[in-house]
């Protein structure tokens, strides 16, 4: 199967005055389609490896890949397209406008990609009938739950069709039962997205079909290594 996300002797050096090591040689294949969770303790190096994998940071050193294509030598514009195309981002913080309607928040996934706005909104109620919530499209966030507004977060990440989705904490705002929920909805994904998620919870990592584990920076544990 092909690789949708490759980091290769990967390190993360945060420069003075307090210098930190954040990753160190990490190296780590994703393959399309696969759901990936990574694990460890706080300070291990798990959202800025998500940093990285997502082109929001630069690695001090090492080569990062999406979908095959070397990134080291992209311009800051040409990473931006790569999120706009090919990258979905959902967070532990929902980031929704509160002024805008559930299918108006969806439809800003494709602002950038220069799409009409009928046919935004269009593919803003596909998606919101996909994770459940076609009957909340003229809700604003604040009438809707925590495990309501998360839905919203996926639905306006998947809009786009990326290939890949990175998700940093997505059930850490919510009550186990409904982060269960969200951790399934993300599991359902696999085959039709790459889907890596950043978590502290045992029970939201089993639901990926592989578990890496972080710890100082380094990969300690990673059962899909080839």
């Amino acid at each position: 199967m092909n690789a949708a996300l490759e980091l290769h002797l990967v390190n993360k050096i945060y420069p003075p005055p307090t210098t930190v090591t954040a990753l160190r040689d990490v190296s780590l294949v994703v393959r399309a389609g696969e759901t990936v969770a990574v694990t460890g303790p706080s300070g291990a190096g798990k959202t800025t490896l998500l940093s990285i994998l997502g082109t929001l940071e630069r690695p001090t050193s090492g080569v990062v890949r999406i979908a095959g294509t070397d990134t080291t030598d992209m311009s800051d514009h040409e990473l931006s397209g790569v999120r706009a195309w090919h990258l979905g981002f959902v967070f532990q913080q929902f980031f929704l406008l509160e002024h805008l309607s559930v299918l108006d928040n969806v439809a800003t996934g494709l602002l950038y990609r220069g799409v009409p706005a009928a046919t935004r909104r269009a593919r803003a109620g596909e998606v919101l009938e996909q994770v459940g919530l076609a009957g909340r499209l003229r809700h604003r966030p604040a009438q809707l739950s925590g495990g309501e507004r998360q839905r919203v977060a996926i639905a306006r990440a998947l809009v786009g069709r990326p290939a890949v989705l990175l998700a940093d904490e997505p059930t850490g705002n919510l009550d186990s039962a409904t982060g269960g929920e969200i951790a399934a909805l993300l599991a359902g994904l696999a085959g039709t997205t790459t889907v890596v998620l950043i978590t502290h919870n045992a029970e939201v990592a089993s639901t990926m079909a592989r578990q890496v584990r972080l710890r100082d920076g380094r990969i300690v544990d990673d059962p899909g290594a080839s």
